[in-house]
C-alpha cells in the first residue's frame, strides 16, 4: 500500500488542487517559451508539466469512487491554474511592444524624455479635428510599457496612445538586453 493511499481524501483533494494549479501554470509559461522561440526551455517547463498532470489525473482516476471532491478538486485546480498563469504570464511580460501616441500639446517635448532615457521614437506631424497633432512610435520591452507612458503621460494628460506587442523588430540596432533573471532564459 502507498503511503498516498493511506491519506485523507481532503488531503488528497488538496494535493491535487495544488498539482492542478501547478501543472496549469507551467502550461503557460510554456506556452511564452515556445512563441519566444526558447526550446531548451519549453522542453524542460513541458517535462515538468506533463508529470505533474500524470501525477495528479492518476490520483483522481484511482480514487474517484471515495469521493466526487477529488474531481472537484482537479477542476478547480485548472479554474485557478489558467488565472494564476495569466497574472503570470503580465508579471513577466517578455517580449516587445510597439507604442503609437497621439498628442496635442507636448509630442516634441514627449520625444526628447524619451530618447534621453534610451528609447528610439519616431515621429510625424498630423492633423486631427481640433487641429494639429504630433504623432510618436517607440519600441520597448513589455515590462517598460508604464515607464514609457509615464515619461508621455506626465508631459500631456490628454495623450492618446495604443499598445501592440510584436514577435520581432525590424529596427536597425536591438532592443535593449534582458536584465537580471530574464537574462539568463533569453534566446541564444
Amino acid at each position: 500500500m502507498a503511503f498516498i493511499d493511506t491519506l485523507p481524501v481532503w488531503v488528497v483533494a488538496i494535493s491535487i488542487f495544488v498539482l492542478r494549479l501547478m501543472d496549469v501554470s507551467l502550461g503557460t509559461s510554456r506556452t511564452i517559451t515556445v512563441v519566444q522561440g526558447w526550446i531548451a526551455l519549453s522542453v524542460l517547463i513541458g517535462f515538468f508539466e506533463v508529470l505533474i498532470w500524470i501525477t495528479a489525473v492518476s490520483q483522481v482516476i484511482a480514487r474517484i469512487h471515495e469521493s466526487p471532491l477529488l474531481v472537484l478538486a482537479y477542476a478547480g485546480g485548472f479554474a485557478a491554474g489558467n488565472a494564476l498563469g495569466i497574472v503570470l504570464e503580465r508579471r513577466l511580460a517578455v517580449g516587445g511592444c510597439v507604442i503609437r501616441m497621439i498628442s496635442s500639446d507636448g509630442g516634441l517635448e514627449i520625444a526628447h524624455a524619451l530618447r534621453s532615457a534610451g528609447y528610439v521614437v519616431t515621429t510625424f506631424d498630423g492633423r486631427g479635428v481640433d487641429g494639429a497633432r504630433t504623432l510618436l512610435f517607440t519600441t520597448c520591452q513589455r515590462r517598460d510599457i508604464p515607464k514609457v507612458l509615464g515619461f508621455a503621460a506626465s508631459r500631456d494628460p490628454t495623450l492618446f496612445y495604443t499598445v501592440e506587442r510584436f514577435s520581432q523588430s525590424g529596427q536597425i540596432g536591438p532592443l535593449p538586453d534582458p536584465t537580471g533573471w530574464r537574462a539568463v532564459f533569453k534566446k541564444k
